[in-house]
This record gives structure tokens, sequence and C-alpha cells, in this order.
């Protein structure tokens, strides 16, 4: 029997792995389906793509699915997120400028924390800062902002500019931005190509963060059903695998292929080990767990992440967050996440929703298997969402 052909839209960027790995490593014929991977130079592309039905699924932004249903964009193609690819995995920099100021200071650029960070940005910071970042409905955006609120950046004040992953070492090089939050390796490359050096990984502000998603269109989950399926479980095996120890540098290498990041694997390694250069000056740094692809139950589309980024929005756009919430709740798809996975060894929380930013250190929970423990997912401020708090 032929495999099925599933064309599937990303953004070049090391959180693309499990997609790839599905597709490199055979998992996806394994299960009766060939993945055409097709790359896009946006999320603006990936997103026309998948509502337009160009392509059947996509690696997606976490919050691009919620802004949808929210009616924000100007496209509203109902799309259902049915599992989480990747937790965490950005970084924050500043430009070349910036860099000799705050080192002018006696910053140390420790890579770590946040309210120095920021503290030491808002010390040499004369206007407010311009932030490059990959798309307006993003986790960078929403990082960036409870970075602000928390901080002393929030005298300085930030403007968001809008800059594809690729570009955004040219754009910092170039002065058409200040800083960034992009995910990797388009940090590593603005590193590597001396236009600046990071400052903090996304994680130091959200411990946890949903980045990206593997999404559909609805209507195409619910007539197409034994396909989603055969999709879930090539790109979950695709995860787990990438979350083995050792699995890094053969990873890397798949990655950096022409057809792909097109890339030096050693740049592409610095996110899948979380051992980084900082800095032209060669500093290391290392950020355990800086992108998780499996463990923690990090596949899993909790509806209570899809509501706080709902919240997110409906403050930033003047919509009503009850509202919002609630058209939220059912757009991370945790009940097809059970459905598809539960036979294949994926051991399920007990709920679909849970407190974010509540989780200390890694705690066991109630699961299928019994065996699940969730990682840390505290917020830089120790907020707490309660998703039936209304």
């Amino acid at each position: 029997m032929n495999a099925v052909t599933l064309p599937v839209a990303y953004v070049p960027l090391v959180d693309a792995a499990p997609l790839i790995v599905a597709h490199e490593m055979g998992l996806a014929r394994a299960e009766g389906v060939e993945l055409e991977l097709i790359a896009a130079p946006s999320w603006s592309s990936v997103r026309d793509m998948l509502a337009f039905g160009r392509v059947d699924a996509a690696h997606l932004l976490s919050p691009v699915p919620v802004a949808m249903a929210l009616g924000l964009g100007g496209v509203t193609q109902p799309l259902s997120a049915v599992s989480v690819l990747s937790v965490n995995g950005d970084v924050i920099g500043v430009s070349r400028a910036l860099e000799i100021r705050l080192r002018e200071t006696g910053y140390g650029f420790d890579f770590h924390d946040p309210f120095k960070a920021a503290a030491a940005l808002a010390s040499v910071a004369d206007r407010p800062l311009v932030f490059g970042v990959p798309f307006p409905f993003s986790l960078h955006v929403e990082l960036l902002h409870c970075w602000l609120e928390a901080t002393e950046l929030s005298a300085v004040g930030v403007e968001v500019r809008t800059i594809p992953p690729p570009l955004m070492a040219q754009a910092l090089a170039e002065g058409d931005v200040d800083a960034f939050c992009v995910g990797e390796p388009w940090g590593s490359v603005a590193v590597e190509s001396q236009a600046g050096a990071l400052l903090l990984p996304g994680q130091a502000i959200w411990a946890f963060a949903p980045e990206k998603v593997l999404a559909v269109r609805t209507e195409w989950a619910e007539t197409e059903p034994h396909l989603l399926g055969k999709l879930m479980r090539a790109v979950w095996r695709a995860g787990r695998w990438l979350g083995q120890p050792g699995s890094q540098t053969a990873a890397a290498e798949i990655l950096a292929r022409d057809a792909y990041l097109n890339l030096p694997s050693e740049l592409i390694d610095r996110a899948l080990s979380g051992r980084f250069t900082i800095s032209g000056q060669a500093e290391q740094r290392e950020v355990p767990g800086f992108l998780e692809f499996h463990d923690g139950a990090a596949n899993f589309p909790w509806r209570s992440q899809a509501k706080w980024i709902a919240q997110r929005l409906a403050a930033r756009y003047g919509l009503d967050p009850h509202l919002a919430r609630a058209q939220a709740g059912s757009v991370f798809r945790s009940d097809i996440y059970r459905n598809q996975l539960a036979d294949i060894g994926a051991d399920l929380p007990g709920a679909s929703e849970k407190l974010e930013g509540a989780i200390r250190e890694t705690t066991p929970v109630a699961s299928h298997n019994g065996q699940l423990s969730l990682k840390r997912d505290a917020f830089l401020d120790g907020r707490i969402f309660d998703p039936q708090d209304i």
C-alpha cells in the first residue's frame, strides 16, 4: 500500500525538529504517511498556507491558533493545536552597541537573572528599546511583556517590531532593532556574526512555555482522524527520541542539512544541548532544559495554557477576557491528544488544565500510567494563573 503524502509547513528553527526527525528517520513512513516538509519564510506564510489548505498541518507558534479563534489577525479559519511540539527554546539578545554599554556598567551577562538583566538594560537605555520578534501573536511577545511588567524595564518601555527569524541577526546588525527575542538557532547566528550578545533564555521568564504546536485545520481533524493519528504518533515518537540522552549530535546533523536549516551542526547543537556561546568573547553558559521535546508532558496541549494566552491577548487587544478564555479552551485539543496517543505508551495527565506557574520543582502527578512528573513552570515574578478563576 502506498503511503499518503501529507504536506506540512514549518519555519527553519531548531524546534521544528520533531517534524524533520519524523520524516528523516522514517517514523512517519512506518505509520503509512510521507511528510512533504515545506519551509516557509515567515509565520504569516505558515498560517496562511495552513488556513487556506495549501498544507494539512504546520509547525506553528502556540498563540496563533488562539488569536485566530479570537478573530485577531484577519484570518479566522478554525485551527486545532493537537499537540505541543516544543517547550521553551527562545533567547533574548542585544545589539553590539548595547552589549558594549552594558559591559561598561560592569554587567556580567550571567544568562540567568531576568531582574539583573532588566536593571542593567534600564540603566543604559535613553529611550524605549526596539525589540525584534518573529510575529505579533507569539510567546516571544508575551515573554517580553511579562518581563517588562515585572521589572525596571517598565519605566523604559519597549517597541515591538516583527522580523522573520532568519533575518533577525541582519536586522540587529543594521540597527533596525536594539534587541530581540527569537527561537534558536537565530540568536546564536547573531552571536556568530558579531551582531550582538545573548542576554537571557526565554525560560528565565516562564520556565516551561509551550513554544510551538502541531496545528491542523479543525475541519481536517474531524474529517481525517485516521491520517491525523498517524501524523501525531510519528511526531510523538520523534519527540521522544529527541528527548533521549545522546540524540543531540545526530539530531543536529540532520537539522544542519541544506534542505532544512543549512547551518553548521555545531551551531544547532547549542540549543539541543543547552550549552551556549553568548558573545563574541566566547563566553560559555549552560541552560539545562533549554529546549524540551518530550519530558514533563511537554507534548500535552494543556487547555489552561491556551486560556493564559487568550487572557494575555484579550488584555492587549481590548477583548472580553471571559469570552476569550472560553473560546480558547477548545483550541488546545487535549481530547484529540488523549484519543490518538493513549495506546502507544504516552503517559497522559489525569487533568486537562492546571494552575500555570504553580510548579516550583519537578512534581509527580496523577496520570494514565502513573509515572508522570511535571517540571518547574514558574513565572519570573511568582504569578499563578488559575484557568477557573473568572
